[in-house]
This record gives C-alpha cells, sequence and structure tokens, in this order.
C-alpha cells in the first residue's frame, strides 16, 4: 500500500481503481501530508482472523488489494477447517488442493481410497508451489466453484528437496 497521499500506481493491475474498501483514499490529512511532503507510515487495513491463525507480515505490510483475503478484505472463515495438498495453480489467486481419505466398504470390512478436489482463493500474501501441503478454512462463496480461503501453508513442496533426489 501506498503511503499516506502517494499514488496508488503500485496495486493497479486490474482495470478498475484497486482500494481497499475500508481506507478513504481523499482524505484531508493524505493531502495536507502531500503538501508538506512527509513520509508516513502507509494506511493499510488488516485484522486478525482468529482460530489461532497469525496474519502474515506481508498482509500487514505488503501493498496488494485483495478483497477476497481473510486479512484484509471483507471475508470471514466460519465452518470447516481442511489440510490439502496444492495440485494445480493454473488460475489467478486460486489454486487446486487435493483432499485424500479413505472410505469404509462394509461388505469387505475394508477400506479404498478416494479424493476430491478442492478450489481455494489464495491471498497475494501467500506464495504456493504445487506440492505445498497447505490449511484452507470455509467462507463465503467467492465464486462459482470457491468456498475457501487458504490460512497457512504447513510444509512446502521445496523444503525436502535435498532429501529425496533420482540419483
Amino acid at each position: 500500500m501506498p503511503k499516506v497521499g502517494q499514488s496508488y500506481a503500485k496495486a493497479q493491475t486490474e482495470s478498475a481503481f484497486q482500494k481497499q474498501p475500508t481506507i478513504f483514499v481523499g482524505s484531508r490529512k493524505a493531502l495536507k501530508l502531500t503538501r508538506q511532503r512527509r513520509a508516513e507510515k502507509a494506511i493499510r487495513y488488516s485484522k486478525n482472523i482468529g482460530l489461532g491463525y497469525r496474519t502474515p507480515a506481508t498482509a500487514r505490510e505488503g501493498d496488494y488489494v485483495d478483497k477476497k483475503c481473510p486479512f484484509t478484505g471483507n471475508v470471514s472463515i466460519r465452518g470447516r477447517i481442511l489440510r490439502g495438498t496444492v495440485l494445480k495453480t493454473h488460475m489467478n489467486r486460486t489454486v487446486i488442493i487435493r483432499r485424500n481419505y479413505l472410505h469404509y466398504i462394509p461388505k469387505y470390512k475394508r477400506f479404498e481410497k478416494r479424493h476430491k478436489n478442492v478450489a481455494v482463493h489464495v491471498s497475494p500474501a501467500f506464495r504456493v508451489s504445487v506440492g505445498d501441503v497447505v490449511e484452507v478454512g470455509e467462507c463465503r462463496p467467492l465464486s462459482k466453484t470457491v468456498r475457501f480461503n487458504l490460512l497457512k501453508i504447513v510444509t512446502s513442496a521445496t523444503e525436502g528437496t535435498d532429501r529425496f533426489k533420482k540419483f
């Protein structure tokens, strides 16, 4: 986020003007500070989502604008908390995670492996790659298929690359 009174050019990646709805851009204080040419701390809205999850530093001090981010936007986490592995990262700010589980078959008294793919919104505060194990929280519907928001990266796929090499 820009300093008080500075340009919002860095956060403008979309065709519509991007700003946090809780911050008033045209305040007299901001205009007064630009006249004085004084650099102040950036005005930025961020919140604690609760449930034992800490707000990332990039959400508190970053310069991105995302209305679907649970830390800086208008989304509350309620309902289920799930864990899964990142499968695809092809979409913009959305990833597909895979959740594996066992299903019991009473006739054979055994379990079979099953899985579900879940679409998850990823805030720009996180950098995810394929293979990361992540925790996601349920929120209101963000689009046709997205009902979950990324809360934390549990283990990164790049951490264990030195242990498991082919040769």
